[in-house]
């Protein structure tokens, strides 16, 4: 039984289009297409897609292809995950067999450079995968052997060089001396294991950035001509109609995060006491019952980071509003514990118990720390750290938390408001070289911006 493109089945269920990977056979409904074109024998065979969602990891598209005229077989996978608001580089330094161990995601947009060779494989060069540090070593290895045999043919001092180059990648697992390696992914959908979470990650240098105009254009987001029409709100605007958006709910269509159904996003300027204004975001699917939230600054970029940094002394505390934004890092001390923009929580306006259940729900989500990828010591690990945040979030745990947002657009209630709060420490700091360069500011030019630098 074949499910419709818009989730909908032979019944007249409505079904969400990425169903959970079960035994159950009858469960999974798969589309068939025929007369597809063998590549090796140029017959016709059949192709089986198969849209599921792995646990604990995200929608995947299964390919299945068979010739029945010669045997030719072929599999695949593809990702089907929507692509994120920003890019992602991730650079690993690999200094022991563990970090060879390191399992990879690389999704086929993702370009892969290991700077000390002067090595890089371009993105939509290979199929997407889940391997390891060194399968990726492997995989690149197999690739530059594969036309040996015709280089030694037509140019071997050519073939001579590539084979020292290979040796070079080869010694690289017998970690004779430590690399680098550098994993670009413009969709944002490739990451690399942390087999320390919920610890940070040492050797582990994670970027968010925005995309470029290529990039945009590479990926299908924007049109090639530099010009665009003008939107019906410009059009509003330059005739003085511009809606007041602080007075109504605004809707645009989008994909569901959960089964990538369509569904309306409802969105609304929201004014919070005793701090800014801020852009609510609004999610809610009818097909699978998923709800989101999302919270984006309307003020921009302040002058200064804000850390604010609470000790809880009762479990009231649990209640205060929290607004968290993309760019902002929460930390809990006692636990050694730092939640960076890796784990993808994104914006969030709720209570201080809704931030600390919510990013227990992501951590569940970890493929590396609790599915069939993890170790025995890992998972023990991570279960009792997910323990230990239940109890906060409960409250018979008190512990003090941090909130460290370098654009100084999140906020922590003070319940003693205009008062100073005792039990909150609010401190303003000028941002170093490295948080403008993350924020995208040191290239900001903001006067005389139509010349050339």
């Amino acid at each position: 039984m074949a499910a419709s493109p818009d989730g909908v089945d032979k019944t007249g269920e409505n079904k969400p289009l990425f169903r959970d990977l079960t035994g159950d056979i009858g469960d999974q409904e798969a589309t068939e297409i025929d007369d597809t074109l063998c590549m090796n024998c140029h017959e016709s065979g059949t192709t089986r897609l198969l849209m599921t969602r792995i646990p604990y990891f995200r929608e995947v598209v299964l390919m299945s292809f068979d010739c029945p005229h010669c045997g030719f077989a072929n599999n695949e996978l593809q990702p089907a995950s929507t692509i994120q608001e920003q890019g992602v580089r991730v650079t690993l330094k690999v200094e022991s067999s563990k970090d060879l161990n390191r399992q990879v995601v690389k999704a086929e947009s993702a370009s892969l450079s290991i700077p000390e060779l002067d090595f890089e494989v371009p993105p939509n060069t290979q199929k997407g995968v889940l391997t390891t540090v060194e399968g990726v070593i492997d995989r690149a290895v197999r690739g530059l052997e594969q036309e040996q045999p015709v280089r030694r043919a037509m140019d071997p001092a050519v073939a001579e060089k590539i084979d020292a180059f290979i040796e070079k990648l080869r010694e690289l697992t017998d970690l004779k001396t430590p690399f680098t390696m550098v994993l670009d992914d413009p969709t944002g959908n490739s990451f690399v294991e942390n087999p320390f979470a919920p610890s940070q990650d040492k050797n582990v240098t994670l970027v968010h950035y925005p995309r470029t105009r290529e990039q945009n254009i590479q990926l299908g987001f924007q049109a090639e001509t530099s010009e665009e029409e003008p939107t019906d709100t410009d059009k509003a605007t330059e005739n003085g109609e511009a809606e007041n958006l602080a007075d109504e709910v605004l809707s645009f269509n989008t994909n569901c995060p959960n089964c990538q159904s369509p569904v309306p996003t409802n969105m609304k300027v929201v004014d919070i006491p005793y701090f800014k204004q801020v852009i609510v975001m609004a999610t809610t699917c009818d097909r699978c019952g998923h709800r989101s939230n999302e919270v984006k600054s309307a003020s921009g970029v302040a002058e200064k980071g804000r850390r604010m940094t609470l000790n809880m002394t009762d479990p009231s505390d649990l209640t205060r509003d929290v607004l968290k934004s993309e760019t902002c890092t929460v930390s809990i001390p006692e636990l050694d514990f730092e939640l960076s923009l890796s784990y993808g929580i994104g914006g969030k306006f709720t209570t201080l118990e809704g931030l600390i259940i919510n990013i227990k729900e992501q951590l569940e989500m970890n493929a590396f720390s609790l599915g069939d990828s993890s170790t025995a010591a890992g998972s023990s690990k991570m279960r009792d750290f997910l323990a230990k945040l239940t109890e906060i979030a409960e409250g018979k745990r008190l512990v003090q938390i941090q909130l460290d947002d370098p654009a100084g657009n999140s906020y922590l209630q003070n319940v003693y408001a205009p008062d100073p709060d005792p039990e909150l420490v609010v401190e303003d700091y000028i941002r170093t070289h490295e948080q403008n360069e993350d924020l995208g500011l040191n290239q900001m030019k903001t006067e005389n911006y139509g010349e050339d630098s």
